[in-house]
């Protein structure tokens, strides 16, 4: 049998520093939880969730309150110093024990198998390396856990899907934290090993403009 394995590197994960973008998402995001619907959709996300729960790009812990009782604990990692200090802050109120951490999502200091569930949460887009983010995730989840996934990506519409790949390669990325339009996470999640078990796509907002992040998918895949 294998043994356990951790992941620590020897040097320091990239440092990861956006203190503009972080100072508009933290106001953002929570007046976004209420009129852009996004609260409710978080508590579809975690719905029914249970056991240990890793998740990654935690930002500022809006997450943390929509977790079910059913949830032993959870284990959070952000990079970012100012979004984890609000995390942090945010994980007392959190109706589980929640655990922050400051690693980045591409190498979890984590045991092999040691979670039952995983959650990626609008992370995606801005982790540097897609493939080896999930490649962890699968590594941490034991086999039969859950996938939990809410993210946005590449339109189905052409233009849509022009306009989001050149912002991709301008100013997009620069604005907001790294952030991507036109990936496909759907694609990534099965390439990574998970089997899709069910999910929906729809757009964010739902009545409003279509905006290069609006493409929006949330479900379930299994590891």
């Amino acid at each position: 049998m294998t043994a356990s394995r951790r992941v620590r590197p020897e040097t320091p994960s990239p440092r990861v520093h956006h203190p503009l973008f972080a100072r508009f998402y933290s106001r953002f995001s929570v007046s976004a939880e209420t009129r852009g619907g996004l609260g409710a959709l978080r508590a579809e996300l975690l719905d029914g969730l249970t056991g240990r729960v890793i998740e990654i790009g935690a930002g500022n812990g809006l997450n943390f309150a929509h977790y079910p009782d059913g949830v032993s604990e959870v284990v959070a990692v952000e990079p970012e110093a100012r979004l984890r200090r609000l995390a942090q802050e945010a994980a007392p109120r959190a109706p589980v024990p929640v655990t922050v951490l400051p690693d980045t999502a591409e190498a979890l200091p984590l045991e092999d198998a040691s979670f039952d569930a995983a959650v990626a949460s609008l992370v995606l887009c801005t982790v540097r390396n897609v493939p080896q983010t999930l490649a962890e995730l699968y590594r941490v989840v034991r086999p039969g856990g859950e996938l939990r996934f809410f993210e946005h990506g590449l339109a189905e519409t052409p233009g849509l899907a022009r306009v989001q790949r050149g912002l991709d390669r301008t100013v997009w990325p620069l604005l907001f934290g790294g952030c991507h339009t036109a990936r496909a996470p759907l694609a990534a999640i099965e390439a990574a090993g998970f089997s899709l078990d069910s999910y929906r796509s729809f757009s964010v907002p739902e009545n409003g403009p279509r905006l290069p992040s609006s493409p929006c998918v949330l479900g379930v895949a299994r590891r």
